[in-house]
């Protein structure tokens, strides 16, 4: 593999990191959005925020695992 086709695969790879970043952003936005909603509602299943919280801590998590990913190895 040449120079130029290395430094593609890894230009493609970086633009799929950053693509997955957004989405897992625009769905953890989302998610804050639902339970926010949800919680002024007297008649919410409890059960279900519940879940939706753990789904947006989740997700918090895999935000951060892929921006770490994203930022350059310093001793490399």
């Amino acid at each position: 593999m040449t120079d130029k086709e290395e430094q593609d695969k890894v230009d493609r790879e970086l633009l799929r990191n950053v693509e997955k970043l957004r989405q897992l952003h625009i769905e953890h936005r989302d998610l804050d959005e639902v339970i926010s909603r949800l919680s002024m509602d007297i008649y919410v299943d409890e059960i279900e925020l519940k879940r939706l919280k753990k789904r947006k801590l989740a997700l918090r998590d895999q935000i951060e695992r892929c921006s770490s990913q994203l930022i350059p190895d310093l001793h490399a």
